[in-house]
């Protein structure tokens, strides 16, 4: 099962979205959200939330390919978010999420006994490439038991 397909089966609100998980590596995870007229808001573009779910799931998606195999004892948590809607998003977007600290900075302080935190940052455009929206969420690797 892929991460995305793992990210669908088990999160109820990427699958509400019909969220696309288009690439997941290590690197860089990009997520789609189709035009859905259900998740419009006022001006006939993807809601807010619908924008920051897309956003936070690329987030994860990044977090499960960078550190899965530390999940038998760790488990990813979201700690805080911050988005900024930059343009007007209109018809389908897609997010772009990267870490901003390197995995093996990261695993060494959970092999040191730490929880660590780290950021990941992701960009929602829209289909003619403009930034529609920035958004950072902060993720820790809270140690089992």
């Amino acid at each position: 099962m892929s991460i995305g397909e793992m990210l669908a089966a088990t999160v109820p609100m990427a699958r509400t979205l019909n969220l696309e998980f288009l690439e997941t590596t290590p690197e860089k995870a990009v997520v789609a959200l189709p035009d859905q007229s259900e998740y419009h808001n006022h001006v006939g573009g993807p809601h807010a939330g619908a924008m920051f779910t897309l956003g936070e799931s690329a987030s994860g998606a990044i977090v499960l390919a960078a550190f899965g195999d530390q999940l038998s004892r760790a488990v990813p948590l979201a700690v805080r978010a911050d988005i900024a809607y930059k343009k007007l998003a209109m018809g389908p977007v897609t997010a772009t999420a990267t870490l901003g600290r390197p995995a093996a900075e990261v695993v060494a302080q959970l092999d040191a006994g730490e929880r660590p935190e780290f950021p990941v940052a992701i960009e929602i455009r829209r289909a003619d490439g403009a930034v529609t929206g920035e958004m950072t969420v902060v993720w820790t690797l809270r140690p089992n038991g």
